[in-house]
């Protein structure tokens, strides 16, 4: 017969409660926690788990000794509140973000305001107060207590909830459900009624809002099911899935669809006057064969003096979306498109996004432009902003364009290499200045008609995409100095920055590159040459991608502001983004306040811009995890139909869980678990970024050339998991 579990609620046979020091200790974490909140009576007895007589009769005597003592006082409706100093001044201040790392423990990432010299602190998942990933707590620390070079603290108080709906694979049982969330970083079910699952089935990806949080004996959180995503595993249900975590659009409100709908499409004769007029001039757009939104066209022509005239003209979407309007509030509010794998969450509408505002082929269009009078050295002579209409000649496809400058032959072929060799003196330009050379390799899939993957193919940069970025960062680079220049930074602009490199993530980084086999010197010198050099080296190599990634991340995030602040990894004094307003809110920001100076007017104020740059920021690595996410997902379903087949890798990363391992031909990382290497005890050398067998001293190390086979799986999770082949001696 199982045995049970002692409870709260179980009295002894004399009547007197065994467990009066447990409820006073919970009584006491109870009114910890709340801080300046009071509890009544019964909510006391819920939170504490206290039901039966006995144990109520010891709470209520618990309560009015602390009243007594002055630790807790009872207001005149009867509920009671902490007035313990003591409790308020551990619990003051220290206010931070749950980063919930595994199912043990957690870090919360302390606030920068916070006057603590620490960055964050390490908590115990016990010790979260059923806070989870994303939820801004309040904490106080343990005395005496650190995990390492961390504090180790306790959450006391959950100010702020990051999400109260979660995606996840449902299981219905007779008498309830639950719903396992995709989302790696939380760590507990959620748990739904019969009668709240809707037409959900056992299998089902679905949309679950949380309407307690600390329901159940378990205390997992009680939800309902809002939304029922199809079949786990089926590619509609899983990109659905992922939409709804990102809390991604589905679809345009009716009332912006109409809005577009009811945009004038004629280019007037008014309208053209006011405009320069490019349409006679050799124009066209280069872009991936898939693409269907085309926001940049590049004009070119020989002036008489020898020098070039190349014209950067954007769509003019601020023309059709005007600030206030049905169309902008939507575009604020998405201020990015969004790439997944196999489908575009645009910006605007496509009446907007593919048509009027699109750099079709054969059409006149409205155009916001950056002209340069440019000589053979790539000097630049002349600038010119302002509105424009221009005509397209011709529709490039990348590959297009690169057969022309390889071959010589082609229509355009003089004007596609005249840039290109332009692009290339440009782009020197920038590294004799210390730009950074970040290249990191993408991938793209071959999908069938269902979206399932039927390979994945690293992408290739070849001259084509250099030469468009080029000119794209021309434009953006002279905008941001054009705007600057008028008044030494005063005036309200968007500007795209990116600051140094934290030191010690730098350091971090360049230690990571030394267990590859790689010497980073005189990075505390001069860090954009040290890490050209690096990324120079690591060309063609295994630990190519692992290594750019990582530069990456140890890198600050460009974000938009409005202080005219430098761009470090272009090496730029300043810079902004006004080359693609198809897709990015902050570039529609540009073109109205490029206009806005141009027109002589005086600066607004930069409150409104602040919060949108915040805004926009954010929405941008919301878009960014969001395709990271698809990629992944792809990428799993992908491996799952190679299980069984070796293949090479270099390992990637070190943890006392397992060793992470990047595939070589499908740039795919999947885990080695510690559990699964049998033929050994294995032990990880956690300053080493190693995993050393106990008997037979064979190391597995940070940048070591392994060969892997995919042994599981998981769509829901997003992981693979690997096995080593060969280990045998």
């Amino acid at each position: 017969m199982a045995k049970k579990k002692k409870s709260l609620r179980k009295s002894s046979p004399n009547g007197r409660n065994p467990n009066v020091p447990a409820i006073r200790r919970t009584i006491q974490e109870l009114f910890e926690a709340q801080g300046d909140n009071s509890l009544s009576v019964k909510q006391i007895f819920a939170k504490a788990g206290i039901r039966d007589k006995n144990s109520r009769r010891e709470t209520m005597t618990f309560l009015l000794e602390l009243e007594h003592e002055g630790l807790l006082k009872q207001l005149q409706n009867g509920h009671f509140v902490n007035t313990d100093p003591a409790s308020a001044a551990a619990s003051s201040g220290l206010v931070g973000r749950v980063d919930h790392v595994n199912k043990r423990f957690a870090y919360v990432v302390l606030d920068n305001d916070t006057d603590e010299e620490i960055d964050d602190v390490w908590v115990k998942s016990e010790d979260l107060m059923n806070a989870i990933d994303g939820d801004r707590v309040e904490i106080k620390f343990k005395r005496g207590a650190s995990r390492g070079s961390k504090p180790e603290g306790k959450v006391i108080k959950i100010i702020e909830r990051a999400r109260n709906e979660f995606v996840g694979k449902i299981e219905v049982l007779p008498k309830y459900a639950f719903v396992v969330p995709d989302n790696r970083k939380i760590y507990v079910d959620i748990f739904v009624y019969p009668e709240k699952i809707g037409k959900a089935k056992t299998d089902d990806k679905v949309l679950v809002k949380i309407k307690e949080w600390h329901g159940g004996k378990a205390k997992n959180p009680v939800g309902l099911v809002t939304k029922v995503l199809g079949k786990a595993g089926e590619n509609e249900a899983e990109i659905h899935s992922i939409m709804a975590e990102f809390e991604l659009p589905f679809e345009f409100p009716k009332n912006v669809e109409k809005a577009a709908e009811a945009i004038d499409t004629e280019i007037t004769k008014e309208e053209i006057k006011k405009r320069q007029d490019f349409r006679d001039i050799t124009t066209f757009t280069i872009d991936p064969d898939d693409a269907k939104d085309f926001d940049d066209a590049i004009s070119i022509q020989k002036l008489k003096n020898g020098n070039h005239e190349i014209g950067v003209h954007i769509a003019d979407v601020s023309h059709y979306v005007q600030p206030g309007s049905t169309l902008d509030e939507e575009a604020i509010n998405r201020a990015t498109s969004v790439y997944l794998v196999d489908r575009t969450i645009p910006m605007l509408p496509e009446k907007l996004s593919n048509g009027v505002c699109s750099l079709r082929p054969y059409e006149e269009k409205l155009t916001f432009s950056a002209v340069f009078e440019i000589d053979d050295n790539a000097n630049i002579k002349k600038k010119w902003f302002g509105r424009t209409v221009t005509y397209s000649d011709r529709r490039f496809t990348y590959e297009e364009a690169q057969e022309r400058i390889e071959s010589g032959e082609g229509d355009f072929h003089e004007e596609i290499n005249l840039l290109n060799g332009l692009a290339k003196k440009f782009k020197k330009k920038r590294f004799d200045k210390g730009a950074i050379n970040f290249e990191t390799v993408e991938v793209k899939f071959k999908l069938d008609e269902n979206g399932k993957p039927l390979g994945i193919i690293p992408k290739e940069r070849k001259d084509a995409h250099k030469l468009v970025e080029e000119f794209m960062l021309l434009a953006n680079k002279h905008v941001a100095e054009y705007v600057f220049n008028l008044n030494g930074g005063k005036d309200t602009f968007v500007y795209r920055t990116h600051d140094n490199p934290n030191p010690d993530k730098l350091e971090s980084f360049t230690k990571f590159a030394v267990k590859f086999g790689h010497k980073v010197t005189g990075i505390n010198h001069d860090v954009s040459s040290a890490l050209n050099k690096l990324m120079d080296d690591i060309q063609g190599k295994p630990e190519q991608n692992v290594l750019e990634s990582l530069a990456i991340r140890s890198m600050s995030k460009a974000v938009y502001i409005t202080d005219p602040k430098g761009h470090f990894g272009l090496a730029f004094d300043h810079y902004t983004h006004f080359t693609s307003p198809i897709r990015r809110y902050p570039d529609v920001m540009v073109h109205r306040l490029l206009q806005h100076y141009l027109s002589k007017k005086k600066s607004p104020k930069a409150e409104e811009y602040k919060e949108i740059c915040r805004h926009t920021s954010e929405r941008e690595k919301r878009a960014s995890d969001a395709e990271r996410a698809s990629i992944k997902f792809k990428q799993v379903e992908f491996m799952q139909s190679v299980e069984n087949k070796p293949f090479e890798g270099v390992i990637s990363g070190v943890t006392e869980f397992g060793i992470f391992v990047e595939i070589t031909e499908t740039k795919c990382e999947g885990m080695v678990r510690a559990a699964s290497m049998t033929d050994d005890f294995y032990e990880f050398d956690e300053k080493n970024y190693c995993m050393i067998g106990k008997r037979n001293k064979r190391v597995f190390t940070l940048g070591d050339k392994v060969t892997v086979m995919v042994v599981a799986t998981d769509i829901n999770r997003r992981t693979i998991d690997l096995e080593f082949v060969e280990l045998d001696d």
